[in-house]
């Protein structure tokens, strides 16, 4: 258990990329702005987890959908993945499948 635990410790403590998860998160429109150029800045790959479609959008070079227990890249960029979104809940409000909130 000790050598697992040490391993994974290990690569924890020097990923291969950093992961930023949900970092717009308390973020006023200015900070994000300012993280989006920071980011822009790094030379190194990251990966960015988050629903904040305005900094996807500053920064994204691949986008990738985790739904269904898959990831797929989307063959479009985060605004027109939006759209999809928007379509996909209107048809289902005409369906009756989903409610308005």
């Amino acid at each position: 258990f000790f050598a697992v635990y040490k391993h994974v410790s290990f690569h924890l403590a020097q990923p291969p990329a950093p992961l930023l998860a949900q970092p717009t998160n308390h973020l006023d429109m200015e900070s994000i702005d300012s993280l989006a150029e920071a980011i822009n800045c790094f030379t190194g790959g990251l990966v960015l987890v988050s629903h904040d479609f305005r900094l996807i959008g500053q920064v994204a070079k691949e986008v990738w959908l985790c739904e269904d227990r898959k990831v797929e890249v989307w063959k479009g960029d985060i605004l027109e993945y939006k759209k999809k979104l928007h379509k996909d809940v209107a048809r289902k409000l005409k369906e009756g499948l989903t409610t308005p909130q």
